[in-house]
């Protein structure tokens, strides 16, 4: 950008804990995720419970 001569935004997205975050990659990886069912209704309470934003 400097020998450009132009303005640019880099956007860095950090979240979680790095230990936790890789053990659960490892599980993925390894094929050991028991992979397990959401009751609907407790995704639409939960998505009422949201705060209502305008765009």
């Amino acid at each position: 950008a400097k020998e450009e001569g132009k303005e640019k935004t880099i956007l860095f997205g950090l979240s979680g804990h790095g230990q936790l975050d890789m053990a659960a990659y490892d599980s993925y990886l390894s094929g050991n995720l028991e992979d397990c069912e959401y009751p609907e209704e407790n995704i639409r309470a939960a998505l009422e419970r949201l705060p209502k934003v305008t765009l």
